[in-house]
């Protein structure tokens, strides 16, 4: 009930910057379109690269705007300037777990920027190029499924980044490699199956290849079947490793909290 509570307020208190969410909105839905106009002339060029056909890579630059802000690819956690001010020491003496509590904020997050930054950029892909919808129910529910484990990959990632302020005391290097990482190996600038060789085959077997190229290859319908099941086990996977590292890294930063006198 405690989580579920901060989930809820979590999706209020974002609520509360409708202008804002408008704002960006608005922001992924035009470099929707610009990031089309590329991937066309692209497609274009090279008919059937990776897989995808023109409508494909279309929808595919819609989508990963839309996608932008549940898995934040561009931002971090709040935890990170709690820990640097030393607020974190109030949310360790909570009744509750630090991990959880901060997963149940980013899922609230997660779950009202799926909505106020997502409808347009799709709306406004599938008005201008007819984009690629999924074809009935069992499709979209295979997504969301997806993109529910995607938050967490990306969840757990940004955690991580975040406790490593308990010892570098300041994120900001780490955030910026994290960002980088985050938007080249996970298909935001391009999908994935455009990677040639070894790249590619690196590429989507790496974690943030969780966060954007599995979701958009269930939503375009390119993984069915045990593929989809492959899917779901490699997002999976990495949740819980990396969530386990997180479970691991926060015992430790506690401790080196306290032995410190904080």
């Amino acid at each position: 009930m405690t989580y579920a509570l901060v989930c809820w307020f979590s999706f209020r208190r974002n609520a509360s910057y409708r202008l804002a969410a408008l704002g960006e909105a608005v922001s992924n839905t035009l470099f929707g379109f610009i990031r089309a106009y590329v991937l066309i002339a692209l497609w274009e060029y090279r008919p059937g690269l990776g897989g995808y056909t023109v409508a494909d890579a279309i929808t595919f630059s819609f989508l990963t705007q839309a996608l932008i802000g549940p898995v934040q690819i561009f931002g971090g956690l709040d935890l990170a300037e709690r820990v640097r001010t030393g607020d974190v020491a109030i949310d360790l003496h909570r009744p509750a777990d630090l991990q959880l509590w901060w997963l149940a904020d980013d899922l609230g997050r997660a779950a009202f920027t799926l909505v106020a930054r997502g409808a347009l950029p799709m709306a406004a892909g599938w008005l201008a190029f007819g984009i690629v919808l999924p074809d009935g129910p069992a499709r979209w529910a295979a997504f969301l499924g997806t993109l529910v484990l995607a938050v967490l990959v990306s969840f757990a990632l940004r955690y991580l980044v975040a406790l490593t302020v308990f010892w570098i005391h300041d994120a900001r290097g780490v955030e910026g490699l994290a960002m980088v990482c985050s938007l080249f190996f996970s298909g935001m600038i391009l999908p994935l199956v455009v990677f040639p060789g070894l790249l590619g085959d690196v590429a989507r077997a790496l974690p943030w290849a969780a966060l954007i190229q599995v979701p958009a290859d269930v939503f375009l319908g390119k993984v069915t079947g045990w593929a989809l099941v492959q899917a779901y086990a490699f997002q999976a996977a990495w949740a819980v490793v990396l969530l386990g590292l997180g479970r691991a890294l926060t015992g430790a930063a506690h401790r080196k909290l306290v032995i410190q006198g904080g």
